[in-house]
Parts: structure tokens; sequence; C-alpha cells
């Protein structure tokens, strides 16, 4: 027990140092942000913050718009949305380093001078990459992951890591070194997860610019939350070097790296800026597609598939609307919309995306949090894989009327423990041909459809896990998905929610009902999916969503 005692005293000991030097990390931005005041008093940091990223670009690289001045200008304003919502895990002090490095550019790339936001999970040389855990701590990346090194080749200044949930495995972002962080948009609410502290920190409006990953809507639940705009897309379509895994070697679901922003252009430029030679180069296993601006630019009308829900999670009164308005407007513009059936949702979750990813009965998963203080609100999953199969059996079938997840996981999560998780046989091509067909049969271009909304409250991610439905179906496909913000939940979504019932009326859909209320004015978004590598074809339908 003394033992025991002095090796967790040891653990919070470690869980200090990192709070306070995130502390620190805050002080200097202040430091750096109030030198820069003094220095220029007559800068205006509104009117620099108020410009959308396109515009911002083409006024740094014309000269009109000096890159300090817009750095500072976001080093304030991040400095103030990390103060109020806890986005932020670490300044990057070199950043100002590399501002004048940028300044001296021979030749400026697309991204010239723009301030960018990282996810702690993507490494940046001389940083941590923590996931959360303490074990992770202090052990600094060698060097930048390819998709940071290909930021600063086009000029842009990565300035920030930002806060993730213990291990990603989470929509919700907290974890025990650097806390809970809010969403910017209602305290109350979580930001989303994985790529929480992004979505925060963008929502907020102290970044132009974000780079996170998703593997089973990490980019998408906070930009939704957030009100923002975000694209996950083909798995290997921006390089992974570099970049740390919430579940190593899994190959079931497709993880991908992605920008988050305030509007689709400006995923267009990231995308543009980071598909170039340099990535491909640096990372050989990238296929060498560069941006397609014709397709981007398309104008042709769209045939669209739809669908209002997955008949697994029952959508909230204002995803459905949101689904039905955006379609009404499409329709208005001139496209084609097309109803699409989804079947067997529930198969493909807990067949292909659960037990996908933790093929080996999740020991891989359970074994990275050994010696840690906290399981990341994952108790469920660590009491269930740890427990005799038999004990599984039982809980399998006196919870199945009740409780879907503990049914689920006991019955499919752990079905079977001797397949090496580096040995998975997924993804799951049948299924995935079956879509694609079904797909073409259709004569589609693609699809719409729901993003759960709105943002749950603090707390209610790691009680819902299975909501991932919406998501993690395009992460098992391997499809370019991104997110739009449409709508705002009205007075009388919030009335209507009060018929909510689920469609297993099972504690889970209570505890769903629980976690949507309250979310009046809360934005609401939908899903805009395309076929694989066609990222710019998913872009150019979420620019027409956002237009409508």
């Amino acid at each position: 027990l003394l033992l025991r005692w002095r090796r967790r005293r040891a653990l919070w000991r470690k869980v200090a140092l990192a709070q306070e030097r995130q502390e620190r990390s805050l002080v200097r931005m202040e430091a750096a942000a109030q030198r820069f005041r003094e220095q220029h008093p007559s800068v205006n940091p509104v009117s620099i913050l108020s410009l959308p990223l396109p515009e911002l670009s083409k006024k740094l690289r014309d000269g009109s718009l000096p890159p300090d001045h817009v750095f500072y200008a976001y080093v304030g304003k991040a400095l103030q949305i990390a103060t109020e919502t806890n986005c932020i895990t670490e300044f990057l002090q070199e950043s100002e380093s590399q501002l004048r490095k940028v300044k001296l550019m021979e030749r400026q790339g697309l991204l010239y001078g723009v301030p960018v936001s990282i996810k702690d999970s993507i490494d940046c040389q001389g940083h941590d990459s923590t996931l959360g855990f303490i074990k992770l701590l202090n052990k600094p990346a060698a060097e930048d992951s390819v998709v940071v090194q290909v930021l600063k080749r086009q000029g842009a200044i990565p300035f920030v890591k930002t806060n993730v949930p213990q291990s990603l495995i989470s929509y919700d972002c907290n974890n025990l070194l650097f806390g809970q962080t809010r969403n910017p948009l209602l305290y109350t609410r979580s930001p989303g997860g994985s790529s929480g502290g992004e979505g925060a920190l963008v929502g907020g409006g102290g970044s132009i610019l974000g780079l996170g990953t998703d593997v089973g809507g990490s980019l998408r639940f906070p930009a939704a939350f957030c009100g923002i705009c975000a694209i996950k897309p083909t798995g290997n379509r921006l390089s992974k070097r570099g970049v740390m895994s919430g579940v190593v070697g899994q190959k079931a679901v497709a993880a991908a790296v992605g920008p988050m922003a305030k509007d689709v252009e400006s995923l267009a430029l990231c995308l543009r800026a980071l598909l170039c030679e340099d990535m491909f180069s640096l990372d050989s296993t990238v296929p060498p597609l560069p941006f397609n601006q014709e397709v981007y630019s398309s104008t042709q009308p769209l045939r669209i598939g739809y669908y209002e829900t997955d008949f697994f999670t029952m959508p909230s009164p204002a995803m459905r609307r949101a689904v039905r308005e955006t379609k009404q407007l499409l329709e208005e513009a001139g496209h084609t919309l097309v109803p699409f059936e989804l079947t067997n949702v529930d198969h493909v979750v807990f067949n292909y995306c659960v037990r996908g990813m933790f093929t080996d009965g999740g020991r891989s998963f359970v074994k990275k949090f050994k010696g840690e203080l906290e399981k990341g609100g994952s108790a469920l999953f660590f009491g269930l894989a740890k427990a005799p199969h038999w004990l599984k059996a039982l809980l399998c079938w006196i919870s199945k009327p009740f409780v879907r997840s503990i049914s689920f996981y006991s019955q499919q999560l752990w079905g079977s423990t001797s397949t090496p998780l580096t040995t998975s046989t997924f993804p799951p091509q049948d299924f995935r041909h079956q879509f694609i067909a079904q797909w073409n049969k259709l004569n589609l271009d693609v699809m719409l459809c729901p993003m759960l909304g709105p943002a749950l409250g603090i707390g209610y991610p790691a009680k819902l896990s299975v909501a991932v439905s919406y998501t993690m179906l395009y992460n098992a496909l391997d499809f370019p998905a991104g997110v739009v913000p449409v709508t705002l939940v009205t007075d009388e979504d919030e009335e209507q929610l009060k018929g909510y019932k689920g469609y297993y009326r099972d504690w889970w859909d209570r505890t769903l009902l629980k976690a949507f209320r309250g979310g009046v004015g809360m934005p609401v978004a939908v899903q805009c999916v395309a076929l694989p590598w066609q990222e710019e074809l998913c872009l150019r339908f979420m620019k027409e969503v956002e237009t409508l």
C-alpha cells in the first residue's frame, strides 16, 4: 500500500507539473501579445480577426498586411479563448522564430504568414504529443509530422497545440493532465472531440485554421458542436506520418488528418496548400493527387442522395429539420435530391467499427492505460474488457432489453479475442462494395446526411459512446465527409424534443434525450459525403450547402 501510495503521489506530481507548464505557456502568450501591443499601439486586431482566411492570405501575400500583425492578433485572441474554454495545452514558443523566417522566405507559399493551431496528437518537434496520458509527458517529438512540415514550407506558422480527450477515443474533450475543454458558444456544453481543443479555439475565433484528426467523427463532432466547418478526407489523402493514434495498428476504421475553419473556402485553401509535391515527396505512401481546382469550381447541378435517419440513433428534431430544409433549398437551387435507403447500421457500427477497432478484445487499448490515474471516462469499457467470458455473456443477456451499449460491447466486441490487432482482416470490403453499388445504381454525385447535434452537455459523450453512428459509418467506408452548420436549434425544436423516445427506448435513448435538452440557439450541421478520393467534390458540395 505504501508503494502504491508513493507511486500515485509521483503521478500526481507529474500532472501538477504538466498543468504548471500549460499555465507558463499562457503567460508567455500574454507577454508576447502585450509586448507587441506596446510596440505597435496603432494596430487594430479586430479588423484582422474579422478577415476570412482567403482574404487574409491574399493581403499577407501582396504585402498589404504584415505577418507579425496577423500573428500577434491571433496570439492575443487565442489567449482569450483559452482562458474561457481551456482549449490550449501549449504555446509553441518557436513560432516567433518561425515568424521571422517566414518574413525572409524567397517563395511565398499559399499559407504565407497564416497562424495555424495543431491538435495535441500531431507531432511538433520538441513538444509532447500526450494524448492525455501521463506516460507520454516529457517525450518530445524528434521531428515535425509531415503535415506540419508541409504547412511550414507553405509559409504557415504553427503556434499552439490544443487539448484532446485521454486516448482520443471519445467525442468529448477532457483528460487529467489539462482538464475539461468547454464549448465557446455555451460553456456547459461539450466542444466535441477528439479534436475538441481545435473546435473550441477555431469556433471562438482564436485560430483561423486548425489541423486535427478523425477516426469516428473527431473532426466533425467539434465542428458541428462549435458551429464551424471541417472535412475528414479519405484516410490516406493526407500524410499520417508523425500523427499519434488512439488505437495503434487497427485497420478497420480509417483515421484521417483534416482541417477545421470557419468556412468551406478556407478548408479548400488548406487542402490546396497541403496537396503539393512536398507532401508527396516527404511521404511516398500518399498518392500524388494534387488538388483538382476544376472539380471544386464546377457549377454543374448535382445529383444528391439523402437520408434523415440511420434508424439506430434517432435524430433530434433539429437534426431532422436541418436535413429537410437543406434538401428543399438544394432542390430550389437546381440540384436533384434522391432518397437513399440506409440499412443495418447497428450491424455496421458494432461488427465493423467497434469490433474492428478492438479486434483483440480491447487488450491493446486497455494496456495503454496501465500506470495511469484515470481511464478517460471509459469505466464501462474497462470493466467489460477485464471480465471473464461467462460474465460478459451474462451481462449481455441481462442488459439487452435495457442498455444497448453493454449488450453490444459484451456480445460483439469480445466475441473473439484470438486475432492480433495488427492482423485485422478489416476494412469490411464487402459492405463497402455494396454501399458503392447502391450509390452507383442511383447515379449519385454526393450524399446529404444528418450530423449529431446540438452539442451535448459536458460529460454526456462518455455515457453515449455509440452515438457515433452517423459519423463512424464514413470512417468504416473510408469516404470523405465534411460538416457545414446550417441552422440553430429553435424553441419549436425544443418543444418537439419532449416527444423524443428513441428507436430502442432504452437507458441510452433516455440519456441522449437529456443530453439534447437546453440547446436553443446552438448550431446544427449536416454532413456532406462523397466517394473515396473525391475531396474536391465533397468541398464543392459543402460550398453549395454553405451558400444556400
